[in-house]
C-alpha cells in the first residue's frame, strides 16, 4: 500500500509514520509519503528515525494548494490527513489560521483526492467537536456542538467529510479521539508543558478549579484505532477513539507531581481559566472496539514512560520550549 500521510511531521501524525514503517502497524507498506508545512508544531526530527527508510520521502507544502496536491497525490493508495492547527489556547487568540487550515485545507485536500480517485481517505478530528457533557459518554451519533473556534473548524472539516461521501461516494471516514499524550508531543501541551517545567524547576499552571475532565489516550494506541478505520472503518462512518482513562485537571497534575517526586504545594499555581473551557469529554468507543479494537497501554506505566523521555530528550524540547 502507498500511502500520503498530511501533518506528518507532527506529534501524532509522525508516530504514525514510523509505526507504519517499523512494522508496528502490521500491515504491508510500499511507500510513505509524508506532506508538512512545517509550522511552528512540524518538526523534521521527529521522522530522523525512518529518514532512511527507501519507502520513505517528504515534500514540505501546504494542503491548502491544489497544484501541490496534484504533484503528491495521484498513484497513492491511502491518504490520512492528519494536518491541522491544533492549540485551544492559539484558536482563541487568532481564530482565522484554523479556518483557513482545517476548514479550507481539508476541503482542498479531499477535492484533490477526488480528483485523482484515492482509494481510501482518513480524516483525522478530536472529540472537542461534540463540545461538553455532563455524564454518559458521546456516541458518534451525538449532535457536533463545537465551543472553541479550534474545535468548530474541527468540526467543519468533518462535515465536509461526510459531504464528499454522501454527495461523490468517496471512500472516507473519519476519527474523534481524545486527549493524546506520549513522546514528541509539542510542549504547549498540558502534559509535556507540566513535565517539562518540573524538569527546569518552574511551577505548572493549572486553569481554574482543576476539575475539568478528559480522557487520556496514549499515541500507541491512538494510531492502532487509526489503522483500524483505515483497514476496516465503514465509508462515511466517524469512530470515536478512548482511552479509557477519565482524569480531572487535578488529578492529572497529581499524578504526574507524584512520577517526578514533586509537592502540590511548591509546584502549582493556579491561573484564571480558559474562555469557554468545556467541562468534560467522555467518548463511547464501542463502534471501533467492534471492529477489534482495545488500548494496549496502562495510565501509570505509559506516563511515567512518557516522562522518562522527556527527561532523556532536553535536546529536543529545549529549542521548542520559546515557540511554546
Amino acid at each position: 500500500m502507498r500511502y500520503v500521510v498530511t501533518g506528518g511531521a507532527g506529534f501524532i501524525g509522525s508516530h504514525y509514520v514510523r509505526s507504519l514503517l517499523n512494522g508496528s502497524l502490521g500491515t504491508d507498506v510500499e511507500s510513505v509519503l509524508v506532506l508538512d508545512k512545517l509550522t511552528y508544531a512540524g518538526n523534521r526530527a521527529n521522522l530522523a528515525s525512518v529518514s532512511g527508510d527507501p519507502r520513505y520521502s517528504f515534500v514540505q507544502g501546504d494542503i491548502c494548494d491544489g497544484a501541490m496536491l496534484d504533484e503528491v497525490i495521484p498513484g497513492n493508495d491511502v491518504v490520512v490527513n492528519f494536518a491541522a492547527e491544533t492549540h485551544v489556547d492559539r484558536s482563541i487568540a487568532g481564530p482565522q489560521d484554523f479556518v483557513v487550515t482545517n476548514v479550507v485545507g481539508t476541503q482542498a485536500l479531499l477535492d484533490a483526492c477526488r480528483r485523482h480517485g484515492t482509494p481510501r481517505v482518513v480524516h483525522i478530528g478530536t472529540d472537542e467537536v461534540y463540545g461538553s457533557i455532563e455524564s454518559g459518554s458521546w456516541t458518534e451519533d451525538s449532535p457536533l456542538l463545537p465551543n472553541s473556534p479550534y474545535a468548530a473548524s474541527k468540526a467543519s472539516a468533518e462535515l465536509l467529510v461526510r459531504a464528499y461521501h454522501r454527495t461523490y461516494g468517496m471512500s472516507v471516514s473519519s476519527t474523534r479521539c481524545s486527549n493524546n499524550y506520549g513522546p514528541h508531543q509539542f510542549p504547549e501541551k498540558v502534559i509535556p508543558l507540566f513535565v517539562t517545567n518540573l524538569i527546569d524547576g518552574l511551577k505548572v499552571p493549572l486553569y481554574g478549579d482543576g476539575l475539568n475532565v478528559r480522557d487520556w489516550l496514549h499515541v500507541d494506541d491512538h494510531v492502532l484505532g487509526i489503522q483500524i478505520v483505515v483497514e476496516r472503518g465503514e465509508p462515511g462512518a466517524a469512530y470515536n477513539i478512548g482511552g479509557g482513562v477519565e482524569l480531572t485537571n487535578r488529578q492529572l497534575t497529581e499524578r504526574i507531581l507524584e512520577h517526578m517526586g514533586c509537592a502540590w504545594d511548591e509546584w502549582v499555581d493556579y491561573v484564571p481559566d480558559r474562555l469557554g473551557h468545556d467541562r468534560r469529554y467522555s467518548v463511547d468507543d464501542s463502534r471501533l472496539r467492534a471492529l477489534g479494537y482495545a488500548p494496549t497501554r496502562s495510565f501509570d506505566e505509559a506516563i511515567d514512560a512518557t516522562i522518562a523521555w522527556y527527561r532523556n530528550h532536553p535536546q529536543w524540547w529545549r529549542p521548542l520550549k520559546g515557540a511554546a
